[in-house]
């Protein structure tokens, strides 16, 4: 059985039971049987029935929001995730026929020599509880484009999602088959994948988890896209926009409670910023209101577990006894416990401490002073981790030389926390492997056919 426990106040929002290994085989055979089909389909067709299926998510907004919030607590607020759900979606249809269009490499009265892209056949989307709508429809929307049926098994914690997705696309009319929303448990997910019925899986999550989803695809050789553990930095050089620098850095080590897949964990800041950088941040954190997810108010709702928000602060903790400051008054939050976490701001840290090398995913961040871009970029590499990084200036040739040594999947400039559909979504270490939207996305998602036609 699959329970959702809110991190709210406890109380249970969902339970599901798991398929057995037999009604989950029966699942994607029933998706096989179907993909033929469905791939047979014109491009545009699948393209307006999986546009029909966002615009009825769409729909669903307004009780999406609050059901979000209960699930896994991210205020109401913020308006949930529809926004990028549909730039996402949107952005992978209008590339599509462009993406997989055919390399022609001869058409003469001799030879057609060309190379097709052709779905996998059924891919499987293991989404994460953070931003469980977006993650998902990552790789959803291009699998189903590109003629792959799909099984999505979504997190214990927002098991509503799937549901929700499955019920409009269903309703726009991709077929029931075609997409399948599921409940596994790991044994049976891990034994599905070592039988190889998968032509790709998708997963986004821990860096454990993906090494469990490799070992069983061992020996199998379906492909794999795996975004996993990430412990983004964020370099604020001496000509950088200091107001914009920390608006932007703090929002995005602070928003969603701190659990943004690219959400900023570390800062380095040149020395002569490095003062009135953290004055700002502290002023910014200071007047956050940690509470209830379904108040208006609140700008800072609970983790989605207490146990999550526990390992936040014995990081914290850590990190103190060992000498860093902690800037944050506890006085100023005093509903802080359980899953509900106050934020916090650390100076004095250093790379020998947990806070800075491990993944937090809370609401914590330590700021360190650099001299320069070699200290900083050394820092930035020091980590087991890469999937963004985020460096402030006036100066973009500086910003790409800097991106260039720095060992991650996106460099942003003057920007942090945002996933560009139109670039790849990808990550280096162990923040995992493979590419998601963007052409490359579509690439992953398919495989090269090759035709030698002779004519004559």
């Amino acid at each position: 059985m699959i329970r959702c426990i809110s991190p709210i106040d406890g109380s249970v929002v969902a339970e599901r039971p798991v398929l057995s290994a037999q009604e989950a085989r029966a699942a994607t055979a029933r998706a096989q049987a179907a993909q033929t089909a469905w791939a047979a389909r014109p491009m545009s067709e699948r393209i307006d029935l999986v546009l029909a299926g966002v615009a009825n998510v769409g729909a669903m907004n307004e009780e999406i929001v609050p059901e979000l919030a209960r699930q896994m607590g991210r205020p109401i607020r913020y308006g949930g995730e529809f926004g990028g759900f549909e730039e996402r979606a949107t952005h992978m249809a209008r590339i599509a026929e462009a993406a997989l269009a055919p390399i022609e490499v001869e058409d003469s009265a001799a030879f057609r020599r060309v190379i097709k892209r052709v779905p996998h056949g059924v891919v499987l989307v293991v989404a994460p509880w953070n931003y469980p709508y977006m993650t998902a429809i990552n790789t959803v929307a291009p699998a189903l484009i590109a003629g792959n049926a799909v099984l999505l098994k979504h997190a214990r914690q927002t098991p509503l999602v799937g549901e929700r997705m499955a019920r409009a696309f269903h309703q726009a009319g991709v077929p029931e088959e075609v997409f399948q929303n599921i409940f596994l448990d790991h044994d049976t997910t891990s034994a599905l994948i070592s039988d190889g019925v998968f032509g790709f899986v998708n997963f986004t999550g821990s860096v454990a988890g993906g090494q469990a989803i490799e070992r069983a695809a061992a020996g199998t050789f379906t492909g794999l896209g795996l975004e996993l553990g990430g412990k983004d930095p964020g370099y604020v050089r001496a000509d950088a926009d200091l107001d914009a620098a920390v608006d932007t850095l703090i929002d995005g080590a602070m928003f969603n409670s701190g659990q943004c897949c690219c959400g900023i964990e570390r800062i380095y800041v040149h020395d002569s910023l490095f003062k009135d950088f953290v004055a700002k941040a502290v002023e910014i954190v200071n007047g956050y209101v940690l509470g209830d997810p379904l108040d208006p108010a609140t700008t800072l709702g609970p983790m989605a577990q207490p146990r999550f928000a526990d390992l936040v602060r014995a990081q914290t903790a850590e990190a103190v006894a060992a000498g860093a400051t902690a800037h944050i008054d506890p006085a100023r939050f005093p509903n802080d416990g359980g899953a509900y976490l106050m934020p916090q701001i650390l100076t004095g840290v250093t790379h020998d401490m947990r806070v800075m090398r491990e993944e937090s995913f809370g609401p914590v961040v330590g700021i360190m002073p650099v001299s320069g871009d070699d200290e900083a970029i050394a820092l930035m590499n020091d980590s087991d981790f890469g999937l963004t990084a985020s460096v402030w200036t006036t100066d973009a040739a500086a910003a790409e030389a800097i991106g260039d040594q720095i060992e991650t999947g996106t460099v942003f400039m003057n920007r942090a926390d945002y996933l560009d559909p139109g670039l790849c979504w990808t990550g280096c270490k162990q923040t995992g492997k493979g590419g998601g939207l963007s052409e490359i996305g579509y690439h992953n998602l398919t495989r090269p056919k090759s035709y030698h036609l002779k004519k004559a």
